[in-house]
């Protein structure tokens, strides 16, 4: 074999190394191992000039391309708020898949003895968010607080801005903003009975913050002040005293049970009594219940509430999952619709 090309591929191959050219190395090196195959010869001595590179071989590797990374899962965790009471709890739903890259949130309050889980299955929120790719947020109501773990729409501290409920659930809706990539223009707040109740008073004190509501077979602002009135017009409707609110600051989605036991449908129709109807159309669920959607206009033309009256159905979220409590399978999917509704609407400019 003529040594001299070859002496020269492997000097070229330690110059190349020692500069950290790797690449290149191998390459200089796969070249004169080539040429070594090619002449057939035995190997021979190697002359004064040749640079023996002891370990060459082994330490020179091939680049390969870096290993592709699966999307991250979806996750559904517990995190603690901390409070001056002590802390209290919320689970955070993060479809798979979304990473940092900026979403809609929307706020889910669960109704009286449920808790973020059960609010979770029944409604099917996780599954559409997943598929939406936003990100969902269950504040849990402390049984310190209710004993039957229902927001306490009903008490005047806990009806303002900047205090009681509707504080604590601004601030950790802000700290999800906070720790989160939440597009600000895409927060909704939705629930169902008591849930529901305290959507409606956070529409009303926080438009700054919330862009849209979803009210589940609960009740207005304002519709009661004490444990004593709240059963009453839970059982009765609104008081023919109680004044019609005006209508909400932000767009709201109403859904309520015309046969609802628990919450009379006529407080339904009180939330979105401030508003002018501008039509009525009847429908019916694929093989379930018929119902009357109403939609609501503003002065522009545009849809800024909607009724659903769902005939036949109780104190339960309409076309929800029976793995969940209080639902309805048989009804419109409300959780369908109300993102329809939310995908609609953004925060308004100030």
């Amino acid at each position: 074999m003529n040594s001299k090309p070859f002496s020269k591929l492997i000097a070229q191959a330690t110059a190349l190394t020692r500069r950290g050219s790797l690449t290149e190395a191998t390459q200089a090196i796969q070249r004169a191992l080539h040429l070594s195959r090619k002449t057939q010869a035995a190997p021979a001595e190697p002359a004064d000039d040749v640079i023996v590179l002891d370990g060459l071989l082994r330490e020179v590797e091939t680049p390969t391309a870096p290993p592709k990374t699966s999307p991250e899962p979806a996750s559904f965790d517990e995190l603690p708020f901390a409070t001056p009471q002590g802390p209290r709890h919320y689970k955070l739903f993060l479809p798979a898949g979304l990473g940092d890259r900026r979403a809609p949130l929307v706020v889910m309050l669960h109704g009286c003895s449920q808790d973020p889980d059960d609010f979770a299955a029944g409604t099917r929120m996780n599954q559409f968010a997943q598929a939406r790719g936003f990100r969902v947020l269950y504040p849990a109501q402390a049984q310190r607080s209710n004993a039957y773990k229902c927001w306490n729409w009903f008490r005047p501290g806990d009806q303002r801005r900047d205090a009681g409920e509707p504080a604590l659930l601004a601030a950790i809706t802000r700290q999800v903003m906070q720790t989160h990539a939440v597009d600000p223009d895409r927060i909704y707040v939705a629930g169902l009975s008591a849930g529901g109740a305290m959507s409606a008073i956070l529409a009303r004190e926080y438009p700054d913050l919330f862009a849209a509501a979803g009210v589940h077979s609960g009740l207005a602002q304002g519709a009661a002040n004490d444990v004593s009135s709240a059963f009453n017009v839970m059982k009765n409707g609104p008081s023919a005293v109680l004044a019609a609110p005006s209508a909400s600051p932000v767009p709201m989605i109403v859904f309520h049970g015309d046969q609802d036991g628990t919450v009379h449908p006529r407080n339904g129709e009180h939330l979105v009594a401030g508003h002018a109807a501008s039509d009525a159309s009847p429908g019916s669920a694929e093989g379930g219940r018929s119902y009357v959607r109403t939609t609501y206009r503003d002065t522009a033309g545009r849809p800024i509430a909607e009724h659903w009256l769902v005939h036949g159905s109780g104190h339960a979220w309409s076309g929800g999952s029976e793995e969940g409590s209080y639902t309805d399978p048989q009804g419109p999917d409300a959780t369908h619709e109300m993102l329809r509704f939310f995908g609609e609407h953004k925060r308004r400019s100030n």
